[in-house]
């Protein structure tokens, strides 16, 4: 906005009404420490929650086919965001490990060296690069092709 020549503005942020810590951080800094600029969040506003997301996206004519486990969509967005947690995003790269190439690469492109642990977007956790040979070391625990036991619980 800046570089073009606006000096105030208002960011629309999508943050639901039940992501209760994230609305009250911004909440408690509306400008995010910038001049001239206010954040608003219209979905927590209005009370809309995941349920109501999801919801909404049930009744549209098309489906984008993306899994949603108990309204939250893995697979949504920024495939491998470095916001989501380890655990999401290492599901996602053994689902599948290409996906962390482009993350991998770009950490190991970061050379600021302010940065304790440079090579990584976040130091509470390892980097794309480890968690994808984490991903490619590991076996299923279990037999893919293991036959169920035969049920007769319908006869």
């Amino acid at each position: 906005m800046k570089a073009n020549g606006w000096t105030e503005w208002d960011n629309l942020i999508g943050i639901r009404a039940d992501e209760q810590r994230r609305v009250a951080k911004i909440r408690a800094n509306p400008s995010d420490g910038r001049k001239g600029v206010t954040r608003y969040m219209p979905l927590a506003d209005d009370g809309i929650t995941k349920e109501d997301i999801s919801k909404f996206w049930q009744a549209q004519p098309f489906d984008l086919g993306l899994p949603n486990i108990n309204g939250i969509t893995y697979h949504g967005n920024c495939d491998l965001c470095f916001l989501k947690g380890a655990s999401q995003i290492f599901s996602l790269i053994a689902e599948k490990p290409s996906r962390a190439t482009w993350w991998a690469n770009i950490e190991a492109s970061i050379t600021e060296p302010k940065i304790r642990d440079g090579d990584k977007f976040r130091t509470d956790r390892p980097g794309y690069a480890a968690m994808l040979d984490y991903s490619k070391a590991q076996s299923n625990l279990f037999d893919p092709t293991e036959e169920a036991i035969a049920c007769f619980c319908g006869d």
